[in-house]
């Protein structure tokens, strides 16, 4: 009976012969162009055309789905390892943001690089973009029921107020699972709209770059620990007693998620890591006077190409 109630959505939008679209593309590639149009509309508040956002995204897009398939792939290497095939199979999920956040940044770098814009000045005016598309892209992990989190009751997804669509789609096997797509990307659109305040503010510049950057990893380091597939590694007992203490907070609400294997979560890591990274750039950075120009000062216009 319970099992003809529930109904999961078709990961599948459409057909076209043998060709099949899935959802996980159509929400990624609306992300993406979501984020491009956020980019634009403020890059012409520092007089920058349009034709800069585009270029970059030609450098920016393929580094970002290269870094963040291969970030996946490098630690499931021993499913990959026996079905390389799978390893360009992104259709099916498994692609990490922090890998994509590596390949976009790097690229992003070497662009500006080579237009002669500021990296900082161009890192501010897509840092909302960034968290925006993350927000958006998250629903492709919910069209193919993956980056769930540990197993709940149906009684506490309705607590939460959520339509039928979503409660059902979280009904996965035979038992119900925390919607930690759903969490991850609430936590996003409200980092969005602080970026977009914070804006208003004119901070020193790079400071809402670094001010994402913080933003989003806080959010992943909770959300992470309640997920169940997790990228994880075997690391020193001292760090998972670090990781552990740091998480506990969430003890009061939540049980963490059970890990496949390994004892330290890499999302986890590496999201203390860019905290502090990012706090620390702000205070030398400040300290040293070298973040004296603001936000809307003038910075260098890029030509159009």
């Amino acid at each position: 009976m319970m099992m003809a109630a529930v109904q999961a959505l078709d990961p599948i939008a459409f057909k076209l012969g043998p060709l099949s679209v899935h959802w996980y593309g159509i929400i990624l590639g609306t992300a993406t162009l979501v984020g491009l149009w956020v980019a634009v509309r403020e890059g012409r508040r520092h007089g920058w055309v349009s034709d800069v956002f585009f270029d970059m995204l030609v450098w920016v897009l393929p580094a970002a789905i290269v870094g963040a398939r291969l970030y996946y792939v490098i630690f499931q290497w021993d499913y990959y390892a026996q079905n390389p095939m799978d390893i360009i199979a992104v259709w099916k999920g498994g692609i990490a943001i922090h890998g994509a956040l590596i390949g976009a940044i790097t690229a992003g770098y070497f662009y500006t690089r080579k237009k002669g814009i500021p990296f900082l000045q161009m890192a501010d005016i897509v840092a909302p973009s960034l968290l925006l598309g993350q927000a958006i892209g998250r629903w492709g992990n919910f069209m193919n029921q993956e980056a769930h989190g540990g197993e709940v009751s149906r009684s506490f997804l309705e607590d939460l107020h959520l339509p039928d669509w979503i409660v059902n789609q979280m009904y996965i096997d035979g038992a119900y699972y925390h919607p930690t797509f759903l969490y991850e990307s609430v936590w996003n659109v409200v980092g969005v709209a602080i970026l977009v305040v914070l804006r208003k503010f004119n901070p020193r510049r790079g400071e809402i770059f670094f001010g994402y950057l913080i933003w989003y990893s806080l959010g992943r380091f909770f959300i992470e620990g309640l997920r169940t597939d997790s990228l994880a590694f075997d690391g020193p007992v001292w760090l998972e007693g670090v990781l552990e203490v740091l998480w506990s907070p969430m003890y009061v609400l939540f049980e963490p998620g059970a890990m496949a294997y390994g004892n330290i979560r890499t999302a986890q890591l590496v999201s203390v890591l860019t905290v502090i990274a990012a706090v620390a750039v702000i205070i030398v950075r400040r300290s040293t006077g070298r973040a004296k120009v603001k936000y809307l000062d003038a910075g260098e216009v890029p030509e159009a190409t």
